[in-house]
């Protein structure tokens, strides 16, 4: 039967205590672990979200009555105990930070019972996981988890401290906004008191946070929420913490430093890991040529190569196919993989087709010298020795090749070296290996849309150098636009902002945006610019990929209290749901059912 708290104080958490308590007389409160019963003794380990502390029950020390209630306890029950701290009677548990005391309990009350729980509460559960989200308030009870949150809060309370010392101010911006119509879809929230009319979610601060910088407020921060409804991934959620930052009167150097500094900052505090600063810094076109994606990871070689020049009159009409149509061919060296089985090269095909190629070719090099090839055939002697020297090919190396528009080359490639480089544990997961990527393209050709979209988003300022380019050749034109990568994951990123009117109007005239549509979509920042702007520029990183990476967590979920699922949904609590009827008639909403596009009665 539960018992009250009247009287008890809590003196310590349970993994606070060491030798330095021995001899005093402590309180502790938390959780049961476990509980050993070996007949006159009995051990119980205790567990809260500071560690674990082995407990000694004796009848001699603590009574009939208190000996009684710990011969009762299970797993997950909630109890008080007082005792003294001692230097443990047995060996010493080398795993525990407590692993040198124990507390003699001389009293022991059950605050609160318990029911066989679902599955154990241990680090690195088994369970899978869609029981612990379903009972996620039971899997936030594991060690590792909560050390994650922890670290989490840590992380959150080093930057704000950072930037406060900077002489950032930390300003709220609001959650019901306007839609807009670029970047992912929102999540639109219904008016009850403007019938019709919706709000949609913030995917991000902003205009507001631009908004600020007009209103003179220098430097802004916010550790905000941001909601996006697209598909999830590993590293996505449909609502996500960002740490947003904007800067007045700077240019690309000021932001880079001041967020490179504070990430230096956060990583020592957090885990004890020096970066060294400056981070490297790569173009978007080099890292697309080197590394066929915008967020290499950086800690293993195997770099793009082109051979376009040197395969243009080749026999083999894939590769001057790709090249007569404007296309790429390209390459990756797998060094020392010659003798890969042919099953498992029909399998990287297999992946490569899932990225839009309709192959991959390859050449292995092998140990005498000799080739063995998908295409050796259609290529001389000369050639394909040309091939191997313009790969760096040496005997015993794996050549892979793709041919194709250069946009679907970069990612084939790009994903296939992550791909082969887990598949041979060629990563070094000890690593943290920062970049910066800078001058993206300003647009993106949208098939979909048919015209461009902005790569960013719409208020990025273009390179000065290229905004002769805005209106009448918009895909040469690149933007003061920068991501900072974090093991070939995109941690964050930013862009110096328009703050000019007539390039902010070119900018909407190159989207294909009327003036109308401009001002129907911004009219109230594009109004605010008519009253003195200042520059400025800004960036926000992803909190929970940050603190994913950290941990060296393989999904955000890991590092999120109460995450969803791939479908977007809670298994816990069930969200989202249907609502009353009344709900919806005072929102002047009705659900139809989506009717068929062919109903079988017309057949």
């Amino acid at each position: 039967m539960a018992e009250s708290m009247k009287g008890l104080v809590r003196t310590h958490r349970c993994g606070e205590l060491s030798l330095a308590n021995e001899g005093e007389i402590v309180t502790v409160m938390g959780w049961v672990q476990k509980q050993r019963n070996k007949g006159g003794i009995i051990f119980v380990d205790m567990r809260d979200r500071a560690g674990i502390l082995q407990v000694i029950f004796e009848e001699s020390d603590c009574g009939a009555e208190n000996f009684e209630k710990a011969s009762k306890l299970r797993s997950e029950f909630v109890v008080a105990v007082t005792g003294k701290v001692e230097k443990r009677s047995g060996a010493v548990n080398e795993n525990l930070a407590t692993g040198e005391i124990e507390v003699r309990a001389t009293a022991v009350r059950i605050l609160s019972e318990s029911e066989v729980p679902p599955f154990p509460i241990e680090a690195d559960s088994k369970t899978k996981e869609e029981l612990r989200l379903k009972y996620r308030y039971l899997d936030l009870r594991r060690p590792d988890l909560q050390r994650n949150l922890i670290l989490r809060s840590k992380i959150a309370t080093t930057i704000r401290a950072f930037l406060s010392a900077e002489g950032f101010l930390e300003i709220e911006t609001p959650i019901l906004n306007k839609s807009t119509p670029e970047g992912a879809r929102d999540y639109l929230v219904p008016s009850r008191v403007h019938p019709g009319c919706f709000y949609a979610l913030p995917q991000s601060p902003q205009i507001f946070k631009q908004l600020l910088m007009c209103s003179g407020y220098d430097r802004y921060f916010q550790i905000a929420k941001c909601f996006r409804d697209e598909d999830l991934r590993a590293d996505r959620q449909p609502e996500f913490t960002q740490v947003d930052l904007e800067m007045s009167f700077v240019d690309v150097d000021d932001v880079i430093d001041a967020t490179e500094r504070m990430v230096a900052t956060v990583c020592k505090e957090a885990i004890g890991l020096d970066v060294q600063l400056p981070i490297q810094r790569m173009t978007w076109q080099e890292a697309m040529d080197r590394f066929g994606s915008d967020k290499p990871d950086t800690r293993f070689g195997m770099e793009l190569c082109d051979v376009s020049d040197v395969v243009k009159s080749c026999g083999f009409g894939v590769f001057t196919g790709a090249i007569e149509a404007g296309g790429s061919v390209r390459g990756i060296n797998v060094k020392g993989q010659a003798e890969m089985p042919r099953k498992k090269i029909d399998a990287l095909v297999e992946f490569a087709k899932g990225y839009g190629v309709k192959g991959l070719a390859y050449l292995a090099v092998m140990p005498d010298g000799t080739y063995k090839s998908s295409f050796a055939k259609f290529m001389t002697e000369e050639e394909l020795a040309a091939l191997v020297s313009a790969m760096g090919g040496e005997a015993g190396d794996l050549l892979l090749f793709a041919a194709d528009r250069l946009k679907i080359v970069y990612s084939v490639l790009g994903a296939l070296r992550i791909e082969v480089a887990c598949q041979l544990d060629m990563i070094d997961n000890d690593k943290f290996n920062f970049l910066w990527v800078t001058e993206f393209p300003q647009f993106e050709w949208s098939d979909e849309e048919e015209r461009f979209v902005a790569m960013h988003h719409p208020f990025t300022m273009p390179m000065e150098e290229d905004l002769e380019y805005l209106v009448s050749d918009p895909g040469k034109v690149r933007a003061k636009a920068y991501d900072i990568v974090l093991n070939g994951v995109e941690l964050g990123g930013g862009s110096v902002r328009i703050f000019q009117s007539d390039v902010q109007e070119q900018m909407f005239e190159a989207l294909g945006f009327s003036k109308e549509q401009a001002y129907e979509q911004f009219g109230f920042l594009l109004d605010a610019f008519k009253y003195g702007v200042p520059p400025h520029a800004g960036l926000a990183i992803g909190l929970d990929r940050f603190v994913m990476l950290l941990v060296k967590a393989d999904n955000i979920r890991e590092v999120i209290a109460f995450p969803k699922m791939k479908d977007a949904s809670c298994l816990m609590s069930e969200a989202p749901g249907t609502v009353d009827p009344k709900q919806l008639e005072e929102l002047a909403l009705a659900i139809t059912a989506q009717e068929k596009a062919e109903e079988a009665s017309e057949e």
